[in-house]
Formats: C-alpha cells, sequence, structure tokens
C-alpha cells in the first residue's frame, strides 16, 4: 500500500508538473515566460539556484536571453564563466544532460577556475531542444540533501525537452506581433471579415479596394487561378453603396453554353428546352446589388454582347423576352486569362473590355505574398476543426515551416485544401499537432515513376530535398560547412532539414 501511495504521489507530481508547463504558454513575452519556466523547474527539484539561456542561432555561443534565480551578481559570473569551457559546454557540446554530486570533486570540471571559485557542488545541466541544443537549463546545490536524484533529472529533462516547442510558441507570437502589419490603417477604414495578411502585396491590393469600392463603378479583377478574387469581389460589395442588397456570384465556366444565356439573364417558358417555366436569371437576383461574374473570359460572344448592352443601357432582354427590363446593377468581373491576348485573338469584345476595365485591379499570387503563408495557415487550420467538429489543433513548427517554404502554385485556395486535408489526417491519427507529414503527406525526397503524375509544387520539393540530402551527405552531415557551400545560413538551413524531415542516412 505503502508503495501504491508512493506511486501515485509521483503520477500527480508529473500531471501537476504538465499542468503548469501549459500554464506557461498564457505569457506573451518572453522574458516572463522564461522566468516563470526557471523557476517552476527549481521549485520541483529544490534547487538553490538556477540558470537558463537560449542561444542566437546566427551566433553560436552568444545567448540571446538568459534568467538567473537565485545567485548573486557574482556567483552569476562563475556561472556564465563556465558556460565557455565547463558544465554548460558539455551538455551544449555532447546534447546530454550533465549530472554530478560535486563538481569541485568530478574530474571533468575540478580544474575549472569557475568550478573552483564559486566551490561549485551538485550541478544538474539539461541542453533545451536539440539539432543542435537552443539553450541549457542548469541548477546548482539541491536543497537539503545536496544531490540531484533520478527523479530531479527526469522532471529537468521534461521541462527542458517541452521547453523548446513551447518557446517556439512564444516566439512565433511575438514575430506575429513584431511584424509589420501594412494592412492595419486599412482594417480600421474597411471591413475586412476573414481577409487574412499582413504583407505589402495585399495592403497594395486594400488600397484599390478602398478607391473603388466606394464608387457606383464596374470592376475587373486579374490574377491567377485561387488568389482570392471572389473574397475580394464580396469586400468591394461590403464596402460599397451596394452593401444592404444582394451579392450574387456566377461562375461563367461552370455552365454549358446553352444554359449560360438564361441563368445570366433569364428565360420565359419554352425559351429553350429546359426552360419550362419562368427562370429568374442572376441579373434579376443582384437587383439593386452586386452582381458578380467569375471567369468572364468564358463568356460566349453572344452573352457578351448582351452583357454590353445591360452596361450600357441599363436593359436586358430575357431569352424569349421581347421588352426590355431595367436593372440596377453593380458589376464586378473577374479571369484569370488574358483578356488583352483573347481581344488580339477576338475571342473576348474589345468594347466590353474596356467597359469592365474601368479601374482594374490584380490580385497578387501567394507567391508575391509569401510571408502571409504562416497566417493564413494558422486561419485555415482553426476554420478546419470548427467547420469538421473537430478537436482545435495547431500546426507544428515544423508544419509551418514546410508550408513556408513550399510553392503553392494554387496559391490560396491550394493552400487551404491541404491545410484543411491535414486537419483531418492529424485528427484521424489522434495526433495533438498538425504536422508537416500531415500537410505533405508522401515522404520528402520519394521519387516518382516516369508515368506517375506529379505536380510541379511537388517535383520542386523532392528536387529540393534531394538536393539538400545530397549536399549534407557530401558532408558527413557538417551542417555549418554545408551551409556555407550552399551559401545559406545555419539557421536555415535547419528550418530547410526540418521542413523537408530530412535524416542522416543510417550506415
Amino acid at each position: 500500500m505503502a508503495d501504491d501511495g508512493t506511486e501515485v504521489a509521483r503520477v500527480r507530481r508529473e500531471r501537476d508538473l504538465y499542468l503548469r508547463l501549459l500554464d506557461l504558454l498564457r505569457e506573451q513575452e518572453i522574458e516572463p515566460f522564461l522566468r516563470d519556466a526557471l523557476a517552476l523547474i527549481v521549485e520541483v527539484t529544490e534547487a538553490r539556484h538556477g540558470y537558463l539561456e537560449l542561444h542566437d542561432d546566427e551566433h553560436p555561443g552568444i545567448p540571446r536571453y538568459s534568467i538567473a534565480h537565485g545567485f548573486t551578481p557574482e556567483q552569476l559570473e562563475g556561472v556564465r564563466a563556465a558556460v565557455s569551457g565547463g558544465i554548460i559546454a558539455e551538455a551544449l557540446a555532447t546534447g546530454t544532460t550533465v549530472v554530478t554530486a560535486s563538481a569541485l570533486a568530478d574530474e571533468r570540471f575540478q580544474t575549472r577556475d569557475s568550478v573552483r571559485a564559486s566551490a561549485i557542488e551538485a550541478v544538474l545541466c539539461a541542453p533545451i531542444g536539440e539539432d543542435p541544443p537552443r539553450g541549457v537549463l542548469y541548477l546548482q546545490n539541491r536543497a537539503g540533501h545536496g544531490v540531484f536524484s533520478e527523479d530531479d533529472r527526469v522532471r529537468a529533462e521534461t521541462v527542458a525537452r517541452h521547453l523548446a516547442p513551447l518557446l517556439d510558441r512564444v516566439l512565433a507570437r511575438r514575430r506575429e506581433r513584431a511584424v509589420t502589419d501594412h494592412t492595419a490603417s486599412l482594417r480600421e477604414k474597411l471591413r475586412l471579415h476573414d481577409v487574412i495578411g499582413r504583407s505589402d502585396a495585399l495592403a497594395a491590393v486594400l488600397r484599390q479596394v478602398a478607391l473603388v469600392a466606394p464608387l457606383d463603378i464596374n470592376v475587373l479583377l486579374t490574377g491567377d487561378s485561387g488568389t482570392g478574387k471572389s473574397q475580394l469581389a464580396r469586400v468591394i460589395h461590403t464596402n460599397g453603396p451596394r452593401a444592404p442588397h444582394p451579392f450574387v456570384m456566377l461562375n461563367c465556366a461552370a455552365l454549358p453554353e446553352t444554359l449560360l444565356e438564361s441563368e445570366l439573364f433569364g428565360a420565359f417558358p419554352g425559351a429553350h428546352s429546359t426552360a419550362s417555366r419562368r427562370i429568374e436569371g442572376k441579373v434579376a437576383a443582384a437587383e439593386r446589388g452586386t452582381l458578380f461574374l467569375d471567369e468572364i473570359g468564358e463568356l460566349t460572344l453572344a452573352a457578351q454582347a448582351k452583357l454590353l448592352h445591360l452596361l450600357q443601357s441599363r436593359e436586358y432582354y430575357p431569352l424569349g423576352g421581347t421588352k426590355p427590363v431595367r436593372a440596377d446593377v453593380r458589376v464586378i468581373a473577374a479571369s484569370n486569362a488574358d483578356l488583352e491576348q483573347a481581344v488580339a485573338e477576338h475571342r473576348f469584345r474589345e468594347d466590353l473590355f474596356f467597359r469592365l476595365q474601368v479601374l482594374p485591379i490584380r490580385v497578387p499570387s501567394l507567391a508575391e505574398r509569401r510571408e502571409d503563408v504562416r497566417e493564413l495557415s494558422g486561419f485555415f487550420c482553426t476554420r478546419a476543426c470548427e467547420r469538421h467538429r473537430l478537436p482545435r489543433l495547431e500546426l507544428s513548427i515544423n508544419a509551418r515551416q514546410a508550408a513556408e517554404s513550399a510553392e503553392w502554385p494554387g496559391n490560396v485556395r491550394q493552400l487551404e485544401h491541404a491545410v484543411e486535408a491535414a486537419v483531418i489526417r492529424a485528427a484521424g491519427e489522434g495526433s495533438k499537432q498538425v504536422e508537416r507529414r500531415h500537410v505533405f503527406p508522401e515522404p520528402a525526397g520519394t521519387v516518382a515513376e516516369p508515368d506517375d503524375p506529379v505536380t510541379l509544387q511537388e517535383a520542386t520539393r523532392r528536387y529540393q530535398a534531394r538536393f539538400l540530402q545530397d549536399a549534407l551527405e557530401a558532408s558527413g552531415w557538417n551542417v555549418v560547412e554545408t551551409a556555407r557551400r550552399l551559401d545559406v545560413s545555419r539557421s536555415h538551413l535547419y528550418t530547410l532539414i526540418r521542413a523537408f524531415g530530412l535524416d542522416r542516412a543510417r550506415r
């Protein structure tokens, strides 16, 4: 029974430790976060002194952040002196926890001036993170008992192991706040529900929206497929004088040619083979509001002529009708095709083109606003969880880095679908986070068979993964040397290694 009671107490302590680690995530700033984390491990191990430091990837060996607990300034100098050539240096170099009952008696450290000067006894020093360690958690002189136990080592390693991803989240939040929000002033003037991003490219588009939205003029949106032209059309409508009235959308490429005109302008019974009753067209449905015509380049020349008549006279004729119908609508059109080329090839009416292109707006590709990928990915992850009623998931740091480094030829739409699928995969596995493998389920570096279909994005990822793997193998996985050869920073190379899920080949 005593053993059972001891085990229950141990489990409760472990549970409480995890819960308190999770509580640390409430901190928004890095210094309070690190201070609370250090105070937590000092408390649970009953250490008299504690020290925590994190290194800058760009300047190895130079602490970027450091927090001390229980040290006098003089004692702290002694601990920091141990960084360059003592206990902390060993933990960083080996990536393993250093535990000693007495540094003064330990042949590994007893000759160090800092150890002798500070009379350092019991020490426990655990590395934080790996590939390489991000920093160290250093504990000195256990209160009352002198020596750090195996349970203390396990607790310290638990905290150190969880500190790296928790820290990444705090730093990510800090980076997100630090990133200049080029859209901030525009968000104060415009209603931009679910318009995600802070980039200068997005802000440039929103400035054009702010210009055209209050004017009752036609607008032509251009840009690659999947960039968000439909969403932008709705933003223009929402921020214009017609906002209280309908926003009606018609995809001109989604209907057969025989039905397109009746869908757009309506039809009387008998006007064509499927018109057994009066059909109200999209123009009538959008009365006093906005009619959004997506893929307008797919309109037939006959439909183009009728649309031109609508824009010029504010009248139209339903199919089978003999009397004009007045229309009060604003037309926003969109196309991912080159309409100027279509005009030159006589597939699109030049007069209609100029009628639509009063104030054209080009929507940038995702490659032009790459800094928005992180925020977009997080938004799509949250929305997918809500849509499918799944437990709340977040993208891991590696998944975010992989998304940011990937090419997205299908733009925002492709990113959204990839994240949604990743959320479903992660939830199906019972994973606590969406990992890189969920976003890109095919193993990195897999070579496709010649006849296998492969997207440009996947082909690019496979090439990059193979290239990096070969470069690392050629240098014996010397990351510093590989980074020098590839002319990239060491921290960026580590980001790519994690993003592509590369591992050292087993010999």
